[in-house]
């Protein structure tokens, strides 16, 4: 009984009403008060405990902690991230309509409940506490806060009223609390355009044309989904620079955007013609090869033209955007997008580059979405590449600014992981492998003794992070105010048969967690 009792107590969270740290007494010599006590698991190697802060609560973050936690016995986690939230892109970027990618969040939950790790939300790196600050309460640093920005086109007429980035879109009918007020005009057309044709661009378009009695049965926003209920979107674009055989999508989500009921989908017959290249590509990847069937078989087998009332889904290849037009009637709002076609360049397969050639045409619309890439955000004390939106690193470890010599020169005890790592590719289990990269470079970075010297010091760790936040009255939400909000959105989310209704304001949240 002593054993259950001292795990309970060691698997809650802090209180967010105390900085200061649960202490626990263990009276036993046995096999009990011994295992109890393992469950601080300082190392063996040193009296002191190997403390480690992780910023951003997203995949890799979490990825990272349960990696570490297992291969240092004598570590102790602390995840922090900016939103009162934990999970990040699991919570604000899968669609409401695919659950199932979502129950990694049970894993996740399992390595925050650890006795060895603490999750604390609201708390933003910069405001809140300084990464300068983190260094010195922390022996290793691990930044893994995601990609919260965009990449832009660069174009005339990309600030105009109704263009916006995909990443806003999903934050939106998501419920991330920076997305709240985002409220896309989706009654001024019949028409959207979507750039990209990568998975988020699709995710758009299927929560665009799906039926909202079926999303209705989802974690969507519930302002979300009453914008799509009154919305008079009929038809949507999507605008790929390349072919179909280049398509960035994964044949999963063509499949479901191709199995929404009653579509129409429209692919111009010429642009599925094949070069020899293209044929070069598909022999060699199975995958363009699958999209490139899916997008034939649905183009032959939809007739010609939509009945009436029909919703209608069209692949505009060979396309890139030259410039956004601005309405007549209503000035400062997009009514279209000129587009320039665009040709193939080179013949090595999988390597061909998209050129315009000098022909253009309108597309009209009254709503843009931009699916072409996240960007990561720099802090202050990080180095940082701009143009390629990530922190320079040599396998997970922060290559420091004056990085000019042989060897290079690293930031001690900072790393990174994920997005803000190797940029905004992959899937969620893309993440796991980064992570495991990550923990390996920070064991072999104290097995060969570069962490010895920080590691041998003696560091606050998650008390001095707990300090500095009450000196400044951040009122942090530790992971068991988190199941707080959880409880709360799931008993909202019965009275409208819906999963979860998501609570989207830091107001409502924090209200939540102190019930």
């Amino acid at each position: 009984m002593a054993f259950f009792r001292a795990r309970k107590l060691l698997s809650q969270s802090f209180s967010i009403l105390s900085p200061q740290p649960l202490r626990v007494c263990i009276v036993g010599r046995g096999l009990t008060g011994s295992y109890t006590a393992g469950l601080q698991s300082f190392s063996t190697l040193s009296p002191q405990p190997l403390h480690v802060c992780i910023v951003g609560s997203g995949p890799a973050g979490f990825y990272t902690a349960e990696k570490l936690l297992k291969k240092h016995q004598g570590a102790q986690v602390d995840i922090i991230d900016r939103l009162p939230t934990p999970f990040g892109l699991v919570r604000s970027g899968v669609a409401p309509d695919h659950p199932e990618t979502k129950n990694v969040i049970n894993q996740f939950s399992r390595v925050a409940q650890s006795g060895r790790c603490s999750f604390l939300g609201n708390v933003t790196v910069g405001s809140s506490v300084s990464l300068a600050e983190l260094r010195e309460l922390y022996h290793v640093v691990v930044l893994a806060y995601g990609a919260e920005s965009d990449r832009v086109l660069g174009i005339p007429g990309e600030d105009l009223k109704g263009v916006h980035s995909a990443r806003e879109f999903v934050w939106w009918y998501n419920g991330h609390p920076d997305g709240r007020n985002l409220d896309p005009d989706l009654k001024c057309t019949d028409t959207a355009v979507i750039l990209g044709q990568g998975n988020v661009a699709l995710d758009v378009a299927r929560i665009l044309l799906r039926p909202t009695s079926e999303l209705a049965k989802t974690d969507i926003a519930s302002h979300a989904l009453t914008a799509l209920e009154q919305s008079s979107i009929r038809k949507v674009y999507l605008v790929g620079r390349r072919g179909p055989v280049q398509a960035a999508c994964t044949a999963k989500e063509l499949r479901e955007v191709l199995g929404i009921k009653d579509l129409h989908i429209h692919i111009e017959e010429a642009d599925l013609k094949l070069t020899p290249a293209d044929e070069e590509e598909m022999k060699n990847s199975r995958i363009h090869k699958r999209i490139y069937e899916l997008l034939s078989k649905a183009a032959t087998a939809t007739p010609s033209q939509p009945s009436s009332g029909q919703r209608e889904l069209h692949f505009v290849f060979f396309r890139q955007p030259d410039r956004f037009l601005e309405s007549y009637d209503k000035k400062g709002y997009v009514s279209g997008v000129h587009l320039e076609k665009t040709a193939l360049k080179g013949i090595a397969p999988g390597k061909q580059i998209a050129v315009g050639t000098g022909q253009f045409e309108d597309l009209a619309c009254g709503i843009v979405l931009k699916s072409i890439g996240y960007k990561s955000v720099p802090m202050e004390g990080l180095p940082f590449d701009h143009r390629k939106g990530v922190v320079p690193n040599l396998q997970s470890r922060v290559l420091s600014d004056n990085n000019s010599g042989d060897p290079p020169l690293f930031e001690q005890g900072l790393y990174v992981c994920g997005w803000l790592k190797r940029g905004p590719t992959g899937i969620i289990a893309t993440n796991l492998y980064c992570a495991e990269e990550t923990v390996a470079s920070i064991s072999e970075d104290l097995e060969q003794g570069s962490l010895a010297s920080t590691a041998s010091l003696s560091k606050p760790g998650r008390d001095g992070l707990l300090q500095i936040l009450e000196d400044r009255d951040v009122r942090a939400v530790p992971f068991s105010a988190w199941e707080k909000i959880d409880e709360e959105e799931k008993r909202l989310g019965s009275l409208r048969n819906k999963p979860r209704e998501k609570l989207t304001t830091r107001e409502e949240l924090i209200q939540a967690a102190l019930v």
